[in-house]
């Protein structure tokens, strides 16, 4: 069993942000942070104070989390960035929403004592004497705690022993650390613990002594604050606990505690700093073990395997059709090609969808133009098994069309004479010019597409071509007139050109094409070009009938590619399929050793522990696969250093106080003498440190002895720079965030997290089926009136729907159980943090 969230999130758009700059105007972009992590940055957009942003991101997230925070900034050439405001959720509020979160929400004003992290390590223990009335909080290392426990140092007083290492404290001084000391706080009495320098992860040893007076009030409170200490100005404030001396007695807190700001309500500034329009949603659930998701597994499968010959059959995956709302399809289906890839029966289950989907379509203009399961299944298909095939076929001609900046445009009401000149030495260009050489740029840009993707059938994979097939026949079936020649095209095309290959030329960022957003005037060329791909992908059925009449001088272009498409997919369902449905060999969404992620990084040179910073690190082309991480001088250079995946024990970030440089990440490997070894790397944005962080947690998932533990500095002077220890084999201070990754299409299956994922959607509409075939005085009477045949369908589809409902209700069973044995299991102590 496994505890496991996803945190989706897309940051859409904002609206009247504050102005920032002498210009009247800000550059703003976000920050999210969850738990006061970094985990993504928009795009900055430029010279705007309604920005739109439209970046989603999907967070793995299996220990949980407290707080999402999104940060609005204005990005400054010179100097530190403006803070506009932000938006703080927790993790309670979100989970309340069980739609998920689609609004408008007001920033606030950014406190800095809010703005706390980390935790506090606490054990407390309260000595009973009739003697003197003393409240002793011993602060020690925990080598020292073990004295204490014997008894074996103290006068007969009432006593209160005070474990208190901190870790992850927030870093408030410009070298990315702290200066913190502890000020413990009781009934009126308030004493201090030294200050420790240039630290997140402080350890003190100290006993603190307060008088404790008969008759103390129960409600009493024991505070403990962490402050870091400033030489000029106000202490920073990093956190606090609480205890009231009931508490204390009755339940003596021992173990790590999160560090909490000051009670206080989040200031609304009531507008004046702007809106965000976010989306979020949480799914968080228990994983249960195989066994207790196979008999739901085995009847969605059945559906496949054994589909009914009539029609009107009803199969437990047309239930799950049934119960699933518009909001959810998209993600059921996403789940469903995820299980159907597992149990290598992905193509079958696609056809059988397809099937119902056309026999239920009179009009094939009308085909898959809804948001059927078929079709999104259809559509997440190709994004899960074929985005390195879109990669390989659009990435080149993609950087092209950003690297250029070409000024593109054929709309008359929309072109700018203006923004011509730099490329005219002669002044600006004429409307007429305009149009003219935005047709030929477009030209040519369109033709290396058409090329690319005409030419890619052997990149494409395999098992897309098979379904394709499929899909190809069951059209054709069903629309064999002269006149609906194209509908076995179309179907096709629909999917390729129009749901995959133009979604993603007109944004490549959600593709992953590129790291930022297009900027304004290159956003225009990709959305011109989409366009005409939309219009290949239709066969060009549709031109001149829609109001863009300007976009007409690309017609001839577009009507002459349609034969070289036609001709492409025929190519390209022309593969073997004999066995498909069959053979059951699970899906790999890549060859071990294929290249998950590729790029130049820079990597701190072992050798450099007394160099300057910047001279410790060389720029290296790095490689990941499911094998290796290797890298070497360039892409062309012969000679690599590879490092087996199987040897990496923890991936994680470094704290800016170990080299004084940002986006940094640690490779930890252990050799086969058990000795660990630790690379230093450093990203060029907190986008990409996370993507390579992703990509390297998800190839090592399998590998077994991961670290707990690590230290997020480096051992230099003798000493660790992150918590100050001495011994360079210390355990770590930090914890590795080993299953922490970002989704994309890289995602391993899980086909345990994605039943669990189907079984909620069909617990929600377990009352609909109940009725529906069980209940329904009209069922019980067409079965009971009907002819024999009706009668043995209608009982067909009681009893699946009876099976599916006692796959239902044995899931839920086991949910109850489990739940309940943790209720037993749980300490009684109060809000320990998440281990």
């Amino acid at each position: 069993m496994a505890k496991k969230a996803s945190l989706h999130f897309r940051v859409v758009e904002g609206r009247d942000l504050p102005a920032k700059d002498v210009s009247g105007t800000s550059d703003p972009y976000c920050i999210i942070k969850v738990d006061n992590e970094v985990v993504a940055r928009t795009a900055t957009v430029w010279k705007n104070l309604n920005p739109f942003w439209g970046e989603e991101y999907t967070l793995h997230l299996p220990l949980g989390f407290h707080n999402l925070s999104f940060y609005v900034l204005d990005e400054d050439t010179i100097g530190h960035d403006d803070v506009i405001g932000k938006i703080s959720l927790s993790k309670d509020f979100i989970s309340s929403q069980l739609r998920g979160i689609d609004s408008w929400i007001n920033l606030s004003h950014v406190n800095p004592n809010e703005e706390v992290q980390g935790e506090i390590s606490l054990e407390v223990q309260v000595l009973k004497e009739a003697q003197k009335q003393v409240l002793c909080c011993h602060v020690l290392e925990a080598s020292e705690k073990r004295a204490l426990r014997q008894g074996a140092q103290f006068s007969p007083v009432s006593t209160c022993h005070l474990f208190l290492p901190c870790r992850d404290l927030a870093p408030r001084d410009t070298s990315g650390t702290s200066d913190p000391f502890a000020r413990v706080l009781w009934n009126g009495q308030v004493l201090e613990t030294a200050i420790i320098k240039k630290t997140r992860f402080p350890h003190w040893d100290e006993l603190l002594e307060f008088a404790l007076e008969d008759g103390t009030p129960a409600e009493t409170p024991l505070i403990v604050e962490v402050w870091d200490w400033d030489m000029v100005g106000k202490n920073d404030f990093l956190g606090r606990v609480e205890f009231t001396l009931d508490a204390l007695q009755k339940a003596p807190p021992n173990g790590w505690f999160r560090l909490l700001p000051f009670p206080s309500a989040e200031e609304d500034a009531g507008g004046k700093l702007g809106a965000l329009r976010l989306r979020v949603q949480l799914t968080e659930d228990r994983i249960l073990a195989s066994s207790y998701y196979q008999p739901l597994i085995d009847l969605l499968t059945e559906s496949i395997l054994s589909p009914p010959e009539e029609e009107e059959e009803i199969t437990p995956l047309d239930m799950l059709e049934e119960v699933c709302s518009v909001e959810s399809r998209q993600d059921v289906a996403t789940k469903l090609v995820k299980i159907f890839l597992g149990q290598g029966l992905v193509v079958p289950f696609l056809d059988y969808l397809n099937l119902r989907e056309v026999s239920r379509t009179t009009d094939p203009n009308t085909l898959f133009r809804s948001n059927s399961l078929a079709s999104k299944s259809m559509e997440q298909f190709m994004k899960v098994v074929g985005m390195p095939y879109l990669h390989e076929v659009l990435k080149a001609i993609i950087n092209r069309i950003f690297e250029e900046k070409k000024y593109v445009e054929l709309d008359p009401c929309k072109i700018e004479p203006a923004r011509t000149r730099r490329i005219s030495f002669k002044g600006s260009l004429s409307e007429a010019q305009i149009r003219e050489s935005s047709l030929e740029v477009l030209k040519g840009y369109l033709g290396d597409i058409v090329e690319a993707i005409v030419g890619s059938m052997g990149k494409c994979p395999p098992t897309m071509r098979v379904a394709f097939k499929h899909l190809h026949g069951r059209v054709q079936e069903r629309f064999p007139e002269a006149e609906n020649q194209d509908a076995k095209y179309i179907a096709i095309s629909g999917f390729l050109f129009l749901r995959f290959f133009a979604p993603a030329i007109l944004t490549p960022k959600l593709f992953h094409l590129r790291d930022q957003h297009a900027d304004t005037q290159t956003s225009r060329t990709l959305l011109l070009l989409a366009k005409a791909v939309q219009s290949i992908g239709n066969l060009g059925l549709q031109l001149g009938r829609g109001k863009e009449q300007w976009m007409e001088p690309l017609h001839p272009f577009i009507l002459s590619s349609i034969g070289h498409v036609k001709d492409f997919l025929d190519r390209l369902i022309d593969v073997e399929t004999e066995g498909e449905a069959t053979e059951k060999q699970p899906w790999s969404p890549l060859h071990p050793s294929a290249i998950i992620k590729e790029g130049y990084l820079n990597k701190r040179k072992a050798d450099g522990l007394h160099l300057v910073s910047r001279f410790t690190f060389k720029k290296r082309y790095f490689w990941l696969s499911n094998e290796t991480l290797s890298y070497s001088r360039s892409p062309e250079w012969q000679v690599r250093t590879s490092i087996p995946v199987q040897r990496i024990c923890a991936v994680e970030r470094v704290d800016y106080n170990a080299f004084q440089q940002l986006h940094m990440m640690q490779i930890t490997t252990r050799d086969n003498g058990g000795q660990l070894f630790t690379t230093y790397i450093q990203c060029k944005n907190v986008n990409e440190l996370n993507q390579w962080l992703s990509a390297i947690r998800k190839a090592t998932i399998s590998n077994e002895r991961m670290l707990p533990f690590c230290h997020p500095g480096t051992f230099r002077g003798n000493r660790w720079t992150c918590c100050l220890q001495t011994e360079r084999a210390v355990h770590g201070c930090s914890r590795t965030h080993s299953a922490v990754t970002l989704g994309d299409w890289s995602d391993p299956l899980d086909p345990d997290t994605e039943a669990q994922m189907v079984f909620r959607q069909l617990l929600l509409g377990r009352d609909q089926l109940r009725e529906k075939y069980l209940e329904c005085p009209s069922m019980r009477t067409a079965s009971e009136g009907g002819g024999a045949a009706q009668t043995g369908a209608g009982e067909r589809r009681r009893a699946a729907a009876a099976r599916l409902l006692e796959a239902i209700r044995d899931l839920e069973q086991a949910h109850e159980a489990l739940q309940r044995r943790e209720e037993e299991e749980e300490p009684a102590a109060g809000t320990l943090a998440q281990p």
